[in-house]
């Protein structure tokens, strides 16, 4: 069995690019950071930052273009493919591995913060607001696990 997936939540670090291509499907590629923090053996925080190419294809691309610029945050998944070129100025071989999106789902937007809700235009009902949610409340019996049909 083989697997080839990606799943990367980040930032955007420049806008989207939308291009079509000869057959008219449309293709949007912009580049993802990611971020790690760790200690290391002296217990120091140390931070890294990777920066991941994607591409995506059909429908998804124009809303990706649409909706995303510089700094969206975004969760990709799809797979790595690595694609090779000659360079024109230099003959020499050129390679780029990019992520293929089959999902982009938009994160949230302004740092952080929720978009702006309108106000209540006249007349409009006003909407029940969301009971206070403290958790799940689970069973306390112990489950069998003799009792599970599968």
């Amino acid at each position: 069995m083989y697997l080839n997936k990606a799943v990367v939540i980040g930032n955007l670090t420049r806008d989207p690019e939308l291009k079509s291509l000869p057959s008219g499907i449309k293709v949007t590629s912009f580049s993802v950071a990611t971020n790690r923090v760790w200690k290391d053996q002296a217990g120091q925080k140390q931070e890294a930052v990777d920066y991941h190419n994607v591409v995506v294809f059909g429908r998804q691309a124009e809303t990706a273009a649409q909706y995303l610029s510089k700094g969206s945050q975004v969760l990709i998944e799809g797979r790595m493919q690595t694609r090779s070129w000659d360079d024109a100025g230099s003959g020499k071989k050129m390679y780029r591995t990019e992520i293929v999106a089959d999902k982009v789902q938009f994160g949230n937007r302004g740092g952080g913060m929720s978009a702006p809700r309108e106000e209540n235009p006249q007349g409009a009902p006003e909407a029940p607001e969301a009971p206070d949610f403290d958790g799940i409340d689970y069973p306390e019996e112990e489950i069998n696990p003799d009792d599970i049909p599968f």
